[in-house]
């Protein structure tokens, strides 16, 4: 399984916005955009010249990055989007939310989407009754994704419940029983991923 290793926090200083990348500690004064506030490197504190390009650039690392993506995952992620109908910006959002992964970080099942990663590749969650593995599994309306009974990693999962303010519009948890429900594809307006959409389609499109 292909991995991003570097360092979590430089990603979030480079972009300039928490990605949230290291859960609970992104929430305390020892995150890294809170006390550095600037990108890395040894010219982070210069001038950066603004292009259009370098905008459109952010925009598609910063989704890449918050969703835990390689540049080939995200791309053929960008693919599958474009044959879609409709805005593809829209339908490309809408794909990354409802991978597993994401989902089981969406319920409050994880507290970060690398986590969650984490426990789905370990074969801790069933969806529909099924154990499924694959991180970058497709969920739908309807589907149900549930803690694999008897799991060891019951007890990390509920700390992780505990800590979840909300949970999305478009999913429903149930947090007693560790289980949540896909009630429909989510919009727009409910995906508050910090990215426009519409300057990776244009990066892309060129």
């Amino acid at each position: 399984m292909a991995r991003d290793l570097g360092p979590k926090c430089r990603m979030c200083r480079r972009e300039g916005v928490k990605l949230f990348l290291k859960g609970e500690r992104c929430l305390t004064e020892k995150c890294a955009i809170e006390r550095r506030a600037y990108p890395p490197g040894e010219h982070g504190r210069g001038r950066i010249k603004q292009s259009e390009y370098l905008l459109q650039l952010r925009e598609k690392q910063k989704a890449r990055r918050t969703y835990g993506l390689l540049e080939k995952q995200f791309r053929t992620t960008f693919e599958r989007a474009s044959r879609g109908v409709g805005s593809t910006g829209e339908n490309l959002l809408r794909l990354l939310e409802t991978r597993l992964d994401n989902v089981v970080y969406r319920l409050g099942f994880a507290g970060s989407r690398a986590q969650a990663r984490q426990l789905v590749r370990h074969g801790h969650f069933n969806v529909n009754g099924r154990r499924v593995n694959i991180p970058s599994f497709g969920v739908r309306p309807g589907f149900v994704v549930a803690l694999r009974a008897g799991s060891p990693v019951e007890s990390l999962v509920r700390d992780a419940t505990d800590l979840t303010a909300s949970v999305a519009p478009w999913l429903q948890a149930d947090h007693e029983g560790l289980s949540g429900t896909v009630l429909k594809w989510p919009e727009r307006a409910e995906i508050d991923t910090p990215v426009q959409e519409s300057l990776i389609v244009e990066l892309y499109s060129k």
